[in-house]
Parts: structure tokens; sequence; C-alpha cells
């Protein structure tokens, strides 16, 4: 059930309709959302509900014995089980066949002739998001940060609220169940927000995301399995450079549509139910290095590695050298998190390279900061940094959408060895042009006043204009059918 079908705005209208009938009790509430959650998630696989609500018992039993007991030693197995079984369920369904597949090659090249282990294994639709969800509440609880809830029912809806459960954000308990286990305060002005919430993030995934997708998919074509040739041959039959820059363009604004609308739409949807859910976005493109890209991009995703690996890990309290190798181990398995592939394994050290070399450079980097705030000359400056780093992240996207090192090795190539401009590459620009416009000019607003509910408080003639666009666009332009999310498959 997607966000952006016709199913799911049935579903989500008798669910709040539901809601809005029992408003005063939050308690009833509460159970009717946890039904709603569950209908949500089997509506894919029913079967799966098991596999979580065994994981929801595990760490729902283990927090409260945790918190509990006061032996360190009991208090730490404890934690272990609650970790172990997640990153176990995690694990297998998630990067079994990745190990065994390359376990299995790995011994074919010492000369063992090793059966395949590999398993017929679905993926459970946002495993990675709860997971992580999951952990950081029993982890919360082992550290005394927060008292774990007495219902075994409201913590069950805090790991499958539904808005959030798919793709995320990744909520943590003691912002989340503490909502869940008060009553909620539904007003017109939350609602209002909801609504556009929702609006804005559809129109950022059936316009802008879904219409970047065509010219994506159809520069990375899957399955592109060559070993004899040399890379420039490769390269030279298969890609041109200046396609696969504009592909590269087109993916790193489809991402980001794709899964900030996915975000806002869970706000929103969490809004009009008196949920407040944490934004997970803050105008990425707009960093000038690593560091502020981390905390504007999948905000839930990097604070969490941030709280619960990299600061446990050391962090920098250890000196430079030490500081590095955390920052190398937190980004490695970050991109790991991303999925069972080494393209994601080399993106996430990728990541971790950037933010290594940023801070070598710091001290060189405040020398050039020369320039007058305010300025003419300052502001341009600005918009080169924004520039350049944005090309030094879409590297890490062409690496991040490669079907396999050696697509993103052909590709990369054809970049540096065989850009060619031709006529059709001005009538792909002047579609990404069509598609981004409205998004730019947003964004550019939003970043100028410092407020991501600008459009809310614009002259209502101008809103009124803003809203009708927006809708002709998704009805007339955008991409019917519902097409899946970029990262449910994460």
């Amino acid at each position: 059930m997607l966000f952006n079908s016709f199913e799911f705005a049935i579903f989500f209208l008798i669910a709040f309709s539901l809601y809005l009938f029992l408003r005063r009790n939050y308690k009833f509430q509460n159970r009717m959302l946890l039904v709603a959650s569950c209908i949500f998630y089997g509506a894919w696989n029913w079967k799966f509900l098991f596999v979580m609500f065994f994981s929801i018992s595990v760490d729902y039993y283990c927090a409260i014995w945790i918190y509990n007991l006061n032996d360190k030693k009991i208090r730490k197995r404890l934690l272990l089980v609650s970790i172990i079984v997640n990153l176990s369920i995690l694990g297998f369904f998630k990067y079994f066949n990745f190990f065994a597949n390359n376990i299995q090659s790995l011994l074919s090249l010492s000369g063992f002739n090793a059966p395949s282990t590999a398993l017929n294994i679905i993926l459970p639709l946002g495993i990675s998001f709860y997971t992580f969800e999951a952990m950081s509440y029993v982890i919360d609880v082992y550290r005394r940060e927060l008292e774990p809830t007495k219902n075994y029912f409201d913590y069950a809806l805090f790991v499958l609220y539904f808005p959030h459960l798919i793709a995320g954000p990744i909520m943590r308990a003691k912002n989340l169940l503490s909502q869940i286990t008060t009553p909620r305060q539904l007003t017109l002005d939350k609602l209002y927000e909801g609504c556009f919430l929702i609006f804005w993030g559809l129109f950022q995934k059936i316009y802008i995301a879904d219409g970047l997708a065509k010219i994506v998919d159809a520069e990375f074509i899957p399955a592109l399995q060559i070993h004899s040739k040399a890379l420039h041959q490769i390269a030279s039959s298969l890609y041109n450079g200046a396609d696969v820059l504009l592909a590269v363009y087109a993916f790193a604004f489809q991402i980001y549509c794709d899964f900030c609308g996915y975000s806002n739409i869970a706000r929103g949807l969490g809004k009009c139910m008196g949920f407040d859910i944490m934004f997970n976005f803050n105008l990425p493109y707009f960093s000038t290095n690593p560091r502020e890209f981390l905390r504007r991009w999948h905000i839930s995703l990097s604070t969490w590695l941030r709280d619960y690996l990299y600061i446990p890990l050391g962090g920098n309290r250890n000196g430079k050298l030490a500081e590095h190798k955390n920052i190398a181990i937190t980004m490695f398995l970050g991109g790991l998190w991303h999925g069972a592939s080494w393209t994601f394994v080399f993106w996430g050290i990728y990541q971790g390279l950037l933010l290594i070399i940023h801070r070598l450079l710091q001290p060189f980097l405040k020398k050039w900061a020369f320039f007058t705030p305010e300025t003419l000359i300052s502001k341009i400056w600005f918009v080169i940094r924004i520039f350049f780093f944005f090309n030094l992240i879409c590297f890490g996207w062409l690496l991040f959408r490669a079907k396999s090192m050696s697509m993103f090795l052909s590709m990369a190539w054809s970049l540096l060895f065989n850009f060619h401009i031709y006529a059709g590459i001005f009538k792909t620009f002047q579609t990404m042009r069509g598609l981004l416009s409205i998004l730019l000019i947003v964004e550019v607003l939003q970043y100028v006043k410092s407020d991501l509910m600008i459009i809310l408080k614009l002259n209502p003639v101008i809103r009124a204009i803003f809203y009708t666009t927006c809708f002709y666009l998704i009805l007339f332009n955008g991409e019917n059918g519902g097409k899946e999310f970029i990262y449910f498959h994460f």
C-alpha cells in the first residue's frame, strides 16, 4: 500500500475518520492505530508481521528487565540479547545472500568448488528503519535516558505506526513514544500544516521524482555483465559522459524528492493526527561541506549513527587518528545499512573519506574565509562552494545508483574520456529544467527565509497560484499508477 496510491487514500480516510470518532479516548485511538498499522504493513506480506512482533516482544521485555535490574552484567547481557536478535533478523533477510555469494566467489578463486548457499529470501519492507528504532529504544533504556513503557501495545504502536514504518524518519522512543502515551491535541493549524506537507510530498514524488526516473532509468541500464573488454572500450561503446552527467544530476534530485517526499507525507499524516514527526531533510543541496550535508540529509539516520555508533566508538575524544578511524567505521556501516551491495559499501567509504579530508583541510579552509559577509563577492563564493560540493555528492550518487562496480567504473570513465555533447542533451536538459523549476524556487525561498513552511505564510493569492499549478502538474503531467519509493528497498 503506497502513499501515492488510491488504495492508501481510502485506507487513510477510513483510519482518520475512526481516529476522529475516538478522539475522546486516546487509548482507544492507539489500539485503532495499531490495528490500522498492521493492516497497512500486512497488505504487502502479512507473514512478516510475525517476525516484527517477535522482535517487538523481545525488545519490550528486555527493556523492562534492564530498567528494573541493577546488576550491570545482567543488564549488559540483556542488552546484547536484544541487539543480537535485531541484528540477526536484519542480517538474515538483508545480508545472508550477499555474504554467502561473496564467500562462494572467494572459495572459487582459491580453487574450491563450493556449492551455492543463496536462499530465495524476500526482504521485509522497512526492516532497516524499524530495526534501528527498536535498538535505540533498548539502548536508551539501558543508558537510563528513558523509562520503558509498561504497555505492550503502546510500544508495538511506536514501532509499527504506519506513517513512518516503511521509510522513516527513524524516530526515537523519547520523541514518539511519549506522544503515544499521552493525549494528542489536534488543531486546525496542525491539520493545515499536515495537508500542505502531504500535498508537497506527493508533488515531489509523483511529478518530480517519478518524472526524473525516466531519465535516470534510461541511462543506468541494469544487468551489464562485461568481463573481457578493456575499460575504455566498455565506456566508449555503452556510455556517453554527457548523458551520464545529466543522469547523475537527475538521480540526485530523484532520490532527494522521492525520499524527502515520503518524509513530508509521513510528517503530514502524523500532524493530521496530532503527532509531531521529526523532519528528515533540511535543504541538503545548499550544503558546502560533508559535515553540513550530514546535518541536512537523512537527519534521523545521521543522528542515529552519531549517537549509537560514532560516539560509543570514541568519537573525537582520543586524538585525530582515532577520530578518523571512528568516522571511517561509522560511514562504512552506514553505507552497508543502505543495502547488501559493494556499491553501497564503497559509497559509505567515499562519504567517510569526504568527512576525513574535510577535517584535515579545516586549518587551510579557515584561512580562505577572507570575504566580508553579505557582500556580492561572498555570495558568489558561497554559490561556487555549493556547486563544487554538489558535484562531489553527485559523484557519490553515481556509485550509489550503479548496479555494480563495473557499471560505476564504466560510467566514471566516460565522464572523463568519452564526453560528447549532441542535440539530444539539450532536450533532456529542458525536460529536467521543467521538472525542477518549482522545487528550486521553493527551496531558494525556504533557504533565504530559513523557514521550511514559508509557503503557508505567503500572500493568499500566491498560495492559490502555487497550489493550482502543482495540482495541475500532478494531475496531467505526473506519473500515475503508484510507483514505489526508492527507500522501500532499504
